[in-house]
């Protein structure tokens, strides 16, 4: 838009850290506008009196600064030009090349029509076994790891972003330390996956505020590539704890009457409308889909703090990352995990799954039924001894995020180690299967 139509004020009447007042006519709500040069972005309207959220902080601003309202919200464009590359909040290139072409598209738009959306159906393998053996991920769907924040969520997000089967990959990464940053950069490069992986950092040197616009970003091109491309795209976003945080910083910043754990009041629709964007489109609408996996690091183990408690409303299920005492080693916990996995063990994967995955965990119970048993002071059986030592072999070659295997060598695996400790009456298994797969 020409600086003729703009339109343009020059007096501001009330200034706190985040944001600034003024009265102003015609204007939008989400739209951009710059005050003393600085960006900011319209949050609330009330008759003619106008709130701007200012992304680099109001100070040195005066009251007379000039505002100049822009007309439009914040956008992204959109093309094949966006793979292989990195791009701060704005949707601006971070990684020296050239700006994108492409179709401007407004960011954070409605979520797809329910009666528009496919169930999840279809398999996405991440290589992970905790992932794909016991929780299986569905196109579609929308899951998050729980974990605290010492452990290598961002690690485990790189893992998955560079065996995960689909056609796009797209980073959010909100808080990141610049180590993070430079981490994802080294790994996508060095495995010669930049081609497919597109990536929407904000780091800890960046404004907090910043970080509201990364999910929208990353969702804007996946639904650019699931709806026009037709194409699987998994978002990977990266704190949702970081995201959350700047959430109630503009909110406390706008004299807002804090909700639980100092976290505003539309912290549950302001996460839904990031998960809700997950959508599985059916074949008759390109067969495209978005995938979410984000990450919400817990306060202490704290699951009922109040960015969990809510995510855990709004998606299906929850991954959970817990350090395994007896092999060393960060695994996903089988106990604490949910999925939809029930959509496609057996029925897109190998037909035994659903068997071999529930006879594991079984085991895994027991071993750790054992555990508490020896802790106590408890004789221990036999077949004790015997789950101990297949939960330590489980952890180790299935559960830990270093394992990388396709979903039928996971099987095989787990039916080695069935055979290794148990006799066949105590696997529990259909005869069917062990027929097949039960060979000395």
């Amino acid at each position: 838009m020409s600086t003729a139509f703009q339109k343009v004020y020059t007096k501001i009447s009330q200034i706190t850290k985040a944001t600034c007042s003024l009265k102003a006519k015609g204007v939008g709500y989400n739209e951009l506008a710059t005050i003393d040069g600085k960006l900011a972005q319209v949050v609330k309207i009330i008759g003619d009196d106008v709130t701007l959220q200012v992304f680099e902080g109001t100070g040195g601003i005066p009251t007379n600064a000039e505002v100049v309202f822009l007309g439009k919200s914040p956008s992204l464009k959109v093309s094949d030009q966006l793979a292989g590359r990195f791009f701060n909040a704005y949707g601006h290139p971070i990684d020296g090349g050239p700006e994108v072409e492409g179709k401007e598209v407004e960011i954070g738009g409605p979520s797809v029509n329910p009666v528009r959306r496919k169930q999840p159906s279809e398999l996405i393998a991440t290589g992970i076994a905790g992932i794909d053996l016991n929780n299986t991920l569905v196109s579609g769907q929308k899951i998050p790891f729980f974990a605290d924040p010492d452990q290598p969520f961002n690690e485990v997000m790189a893992m998955v972003a560079m065996r995960a089967k689909c056609d796009k990959i797209i980073l959010g990464g909100m808080g990141m330390t610049n180590d993070d940053y430079y981490f994802f950069r080294n790994t996508f490069a060095g495995a010669g996956a930049l081609d497919r992986i597109i990536s929407f950092i904000n780091t800890t040197e960046d404004p907090a505020v910043e970080r509201l616009l990364i999910p929208d970003m990353a969702l804007t091109a996946a639904e650019y590539f699931a709806v026009e491309k037709h194409e699987t795209v998994l978002v990977l976003l990266t704190d949702m704890t970081s995201y959350a945080d700047s959430l109630s910083i503009v909110s406390n910043r706008m004299d807002q009457i804090p909700s639980k754990d100092s976290m505003p009041g539309s912290l549950y629709s302001d996460l839904a409308k990031i998960y809700e964007k997950a959508v599985q489109f059916p074949e008759s609408a390109g067969g495209g889909s978005i995938t979410i996996i984000a990450v919400t690091t817990l306060s202490g183990g704290d699951i009922t703090h109040a960015v969990p408690d809510n995510t855990g409303y709004i998606t299906e299920g929850q991954l959970y990352l817990r350090r395994d005492s007896d092999i060393g080693k960060v695994i996903v916990d089988p106990f604490r995990s949910l999925s939809l996995k029930q959509l496609v063990a057996g029925k897109k994967t190998r037909k035994d799954h659903s068997q071999v995955m529930n006879a594991a965990i079984r085991l895994y119970a027991d071993a750790a039924n054992a555990k508490t048993k020896l802790e106590n002071g408890f004789d221990l059986t036999d077949y004790d001894n015997r789950c101990l030592d297949f939960a330590k072999d489980y952890a180790g070659k299935l559960l830990a995020i270093d394992v990388n295997l396709n979903t039928e060598e996971m099987l095989d695996v787990t039916w080695t180690l069935f055979r290794k400790y148990f006799k066949l009456e105590e696997v529990n298994i259909k005869k069917e299967f062990t027929d097949i797969y039960w060979k000395e």
